[in-house]
Formats: C-alpha cells, sequence, structure tokens
C-alpha cells in the first residue's frame, strides 16, 4: 500500500458538546485518544486540523502534531483541504479523514479505506456497514448508501434506499414497526445488503483542490450530505464494507458517558 497522511478535524464549538474534542475520557482529552488510534495505523503522518488555541495547545501537549486553520469553514472537506495546502501536500497525495469524535476508531479501518483508494483507482473513498434492523434502515439520521457492481457510490441519502415499491406499498407510513412492514425488510435483506455509511474518507489531494471550487450541489443542499457534490461533478468514490465493528462518535453527554463506561 501507497504512502498516506490522516488529517483529524477538530473543532471546539459543538451544539450539544460544547468543547467536545478536550473532554475527558479516563484521564486523556478526546483529541488524544482519537490521536493515537491514527497513530497505530499505517499512516506516515497524522496531523490535527484545528481553529481553536486550545485544542492547539492541548494537542501540542501530549507531543501531536498539529495545524491551525482558519475559523469559519462551509465544511470540514474544506478545512482538510487548508490543511493538506498548509502540509505542502502533492496532488497526488493521499489523505484520510478522521473524525475527532471517534476515540474508538479501529487503526485497520484506517489502512482499509487507504487501501481502497489505491487499489480502486477512484479519487475518493469510504466505508459502510450493513443495516441489520428496520428502525435503522428509516432513520433519516442513519445516511444509507447503494453502491454499483464495482462497488462505486451511486447515491448517499437519509431516505431508506434501495426502496420495496411493491413490498412496502402494502403499509400506511405508521404502520413500518409493526410485524408485518418487519417480515418485509427481512426478506429484502436476503435479496441486497443494505449499507449505512460510516463517516470516514479517503482523498486524492487533487479532489479536495476541486471540491472546494464547486458551488453547493443541489442534492447536496437537499440531502446535507457534501459526499453527494462529489457524485454531481462526476468523481468516484468507492464503498466497501468495514473490515471491522466501527463504534459510533460521541455527539451527546450519553454517549460519552457509554464510551467511559466501555473503556473503564
Amino acid at each position: 500500500m501507497s504512502n498516506f497522511s490522516v488529517i483529524i478535524p477538530a473543532r471546539y464549538s459543538s451544539t450539544r458538546l460544547p468543547g467536545k474534542p478536550l473532554l475527558d475520557i479516563l484521564g486523556k482529552p478526546m483529541i488524544q485518544r482519537v490521536y493515537e488510534q491514527a497513530k497505530k495505523s499505517s499512516a506516515i503522518s497524522v496531523y490535527v486540523a484545528t481553529d481553536d488555541q486550545r485544542i492547539f495547545d492541548c494537542v501540542k501537549s501530549f507531543g501531536g502534531d498539529v495545524v491551525m486553520t482558519q475559523e469559519h469553514h462551509p465544511s470540514g472537506t474544506d478545512r482538510l483541504q487548508e490543511t493538506a495546502e498548509r502540509l505542502g501536500l502533492g496532488d497526488s497525495d493521499v489523505v484520510v479523514n478522521v473524525q475527532g469524535d471517534e476515540p474508538l476508531i479501529p487503526p485497520e479501518v484506517i489502512d482499509q479505506v487507504a487501501k481502497n483508494m489505491f487499489q480502486s483507482g477512484a479519487s475518493s473513498a469510504t466505508l459502510a456497514e450493513e443495516i441489520e434492523a428496520l428502525d435503522v434502515f428509516l432513520n433519516p439520521n442513519v445516511v444509507k448508501v447503494v453502491c454499483d457492481a464495482e462497488g462505486i457510490a451511486s447515491y448517499f441519502s437519509r431516505a431508506p434506499i434501495p426502496w420495496p415499491r411493491d413490498a412496502f406499498s402494502k403499509f400506511p407510513v405508521d404502520s413500518f414497526a409493526q410485524e408485518d412492514s418487519e417480515k418485509v425488510f427481512q426478506e429484502l435483506r436476503q435479496n441486497i445488503t443494505l449499507l449505512r455509511h460510516i463517516g470516514i474518507y479517503a482523498y486524492r489531494v487533487s479532489l479536495l483542490k476541486k471540491f472546494v471550487q464547486w458551488p453547493m450541489a443541489p442534492l447536496e443542499s437537499t440531502e446535507c450530505l457534501e459526499q453527494l457534490r462529489i457524485l454531481h461533478n462526476g468523481e468516484k468514490m468507492h464503498v466497501e464494507q468495514a473490515c471491522l465493528a466501527v463504534p459510533g462518535g460521541i455527539d451527546t453527554q450519553q454517549d460519552l458517558d457509554s464510551i467511559r463506561k466501555y473503556l473503564s
């Protein structure tokens, strides 16, 4: 596998958990735990990208590499591109975007998305996991993805896709959780692997440069999914099922408490 770098965007502002990257998890700030997991991967370098001096100082204090970026970016991908530019990365270089709120991210998964990036020939790559429950399939907070025969993403959506028209048309919307709709869902799973998108990406720097120049795509605006900008502009994103289960990120106090309990 060719060389790649990891960049971890980390913002201080968070509506539900202010100062999230600095929250303590059994004696270490969250950003340190994410950084240490990334360092276990095959990446030749790992950087935190932040717009906040407190996070910058924290990363420096545990010996990490950190880049200060502009405060206002329309998306995390824009922050990634600025960081790649500040680091002097070339167009053919590959960076993996690891979320700053995933302290349990398996390093094997980081390696996997980078490897897929190189082997697929696509300009970007990401991962997914199988959906096994009807409530997850119907949840608009869970992003679903469908792919072609080569594993290239066809579309991402917050809606349940693919939608079994004839089967689900038997039931009114308010009965999806009932026994009959569960039966239809399980029959659907026997024929199609339903995929939930996992928010880890690998990009070529050349694509990041294009991304920040493109206007927001109509579908991106509708779904609030910035990866749709890449598909809208004709670039390919490879998708593969993650080789290991990826624990969810920390978005709420409940998530934080669960992670603390798990690690203790």
